[in-house]
This record gives C-alpha cells, sequence and structure tokens, in this order.
C-alpha cells in the first residue's frame, strides 16, 4: 500500500502552481530542503518521478500530470469537509478565501477587509487578486472560495449574486477640459488606451465604444488603470475607467474626468461562488457587506 500524508499533497499541489522550489516552500511555510525531501519522499512511495527538474523550474512529468488532476479533486473534498464543518456552526469564522479582478482590488477592497474584520472579527481573510478567467477555475479547483468580479460569467456551476452597479467615465487631458465630450463615433478616431488582454474591463470597454473586431486608431494597451491613466495626462491619448477607480487614479495626474451625454457605460458588480458550496449562506452575509461597501463608496 502506499503510503501518502495530505501534507504531502499540499506540498505537491504548491509546487505544482508555481513551478520552482522556493516559491512552492515559502507559500508552505517551510525551507526549500525540508519541500525538496517530502516531495521526493512522495516520489518513492509511489514509485515513479513526479516533476522533471530543471536549472530554474520543474514541470509536471506525464505521470504527474495524471496524478495532479487527482490530487487536486482530493484537497478540494478535503477543503469541503472543513467548509462543511464550518457551515453548520453558522458562523462566519476561519478561512476565507476571498478572489477579486484588478479593476476593483485597489479601489474597494480595503473597505471590504474592514467591513469585514470589523463584523466577522473570527474570520481569517486571504485574498487573490487577478483577472476573471483565472478566478474561474481557481473557484473550479477549490483554491478560493469566492469572487468579487464583473458580471455575468456565465458559468452553470457557479451560484452568481448581484451587488452594484457602477458607470465608466472618459478621461482626457487636462488640456481637453473645454473641449466637447466625445461619443461613441468620435471614439472610434481616437487614440483608446485599454487594458491589456485578459481584463474583463477591457472587453466592455471596447463593447462600448464599438471598437470589437477593429483596431482603433493607434490603440494602446496598458497592464493598469493608474498606468492608462498617467498616460493620458501625458497627453498620449484617452482611457475609460470605473467610477470607483476616480478618486485613486485622477489625484496625481493631469487629467479631466468628463461623462458621455447619451447611455452612461456600465458595469455590474457582484459575487459568485460554487453552487455546491457549503457556505452558501455564510457567503450570502459577505456579499451583503460587498454590497453595502460598494454602496457607500
Amino acid at each position: 500500500m502506499v503510503n501518502l500524508t495530505l501534507k504531502q499533497l499540499r506540498y505537491f499541489e504548491a509546487l505544482t502552481q508555481q513551478g520552482h522550489f522556493g516559491r512552492a516552500a515559502d507559500i508552505c511555510s517551510i525551507s526549500q530542503p525540508a519541500l525538496s525531501m517530502q516531495i521526493k519522499e512522495l516520489e518513492q512511495s509511489l514509485g515513479s518521478p513526479l516533476f522533471e527538474r530543471g536549472p530554474r523550474q520543474v514541470r509536471l512529468t506525464a505521470f504527474g500530470e495524471s496524478f495532479a488532476e487527482r490530487v487536486r479533486g482530493i484537497l478540494r473534498s478535503v477543503d469541503e469537509l472543513d467548509d462543511l464543518a464550518r457551515a453548520s456552526v453558522g458562523q462566519l469564522a476561519g478561512q476565507l478565501r476571498i478572489g477579486v479582478i484588478p479593476t476593483i482590488g485597489p479601489y474597494l477592497l480595503p473597505k471590504i477587509l474592514s467591513d469585514l474584520t470589523t463584523a466577522y472579527p473570527g474570520l481569517d481573510l486571504h485574498v487573490r487578486e487577478t483577472v476573471t478567467s483565472r478566478l474561474i477555475a481557481e473557484l473550479a479547483e477549490g483554491r478560493i472560495d469566492t469572487a468579487i468580479l464583473a458580471l455575468p460569467v456565465s458559468e452553470p456551476s457557479l451560484e452568481e449574486v448581484p451587488l452594484f452597479e457602477e458607470e465608466f467615465v472618459l478621461i482626457r487631458p487636462a488640456t481637453d477640459a473645454d473641449k466637447p465630450v466625445p461619443d461613441r463615433e468620435m471614439l472610434r478616431e481616437m487614440r483608446v488606451l485599454l487594458l491589456e488582454e485578459g481584463h474583463c474591463f477591457r472587453d466592455q470597454a471596447l463593447s462600448f465604444c464599438n471598437l470589437q473586431g477593429r483596431q482603433p486608431r493607434e490603440l494602446l494597451e496598458g497592464s493598469s488603470l493608474s498606468t492608462l491613466v498617467q498616460l493620458v495626462g501625458a497627453g498620449i491619448g484617452v482611457t475609460l475607467i470605473p467610477e470607483m477607480a476616480l478618486a485613486v487614479e485622477t489625484r496625481s495626474a493631469s487629467v479631466t474626468v468628463s461623462r458621455f451625454a447619451g447611455p452612461q457605460p456600465k458595469r455590474q458588480i457582484g459575487m459568485v461562488w460554487r453552487r455546491t458550496s457549503p457556505l452558501a449562506s455564510q457567503l450570502q452575509k459577505i456579499a451583503a457587506v460587498v454590497r453595502h461597501a460598494g454602496a457607500s463608496g
């Protein structure tokens, strides 16, 4: 019989995700030699190597790939047992893993975390910020409990809870303050600064500007809203940002803020979690806190 421990499986999962012994050891809060020894013992128990070891990174072997799929299922089931135990108590306490997209995190997260720790001091909050597609994948794999993002995500396995709507605003150079606000057709002829591929806010902005499937004149991409706003301040072009980002991103940039005359572009912010999550009733309470934070922000 192969003797495996839950600790070894968690170390294996960390190394699979990080592809690097040092980073995986940091996440697991152990030394790199200790992690290496545990992985070697796991491979000896299984009788087959799990990783190909390179000078800078490690990658899964063919057997390791198959093993990883089953390990994820085992760890997800173990985590759900913990969720079930927490749900049976009926109180919000213990670890809660929250994902959030980058166009929400810096602006709303500080208030959300403050409100949550005040309302539920027993919570141990862990935050993960990344793009929507990764959050959905991590929800499916059980690596996070819930995510705050723009709806809809249209995943049958996930519960979607709308929280609040927010408008997009147009950011132009300060020298454009007295110029008429461009409409969507005019934007098609302007240099529009957008987030890089993978950000859902990019797709929402493209949709509003009716630029999907076409290239606007000299479209430029950035990795963050902060970069986009600073480029606008330097006279490079114009951009759209969500209203919650205004106070943070425009305070040190030479820009002017404008609102569109017609129907305002906007997005629906919500929370999602697995339909099978035993924490569903507790997550509804978390959603109420997030909703209040968004409304008061």
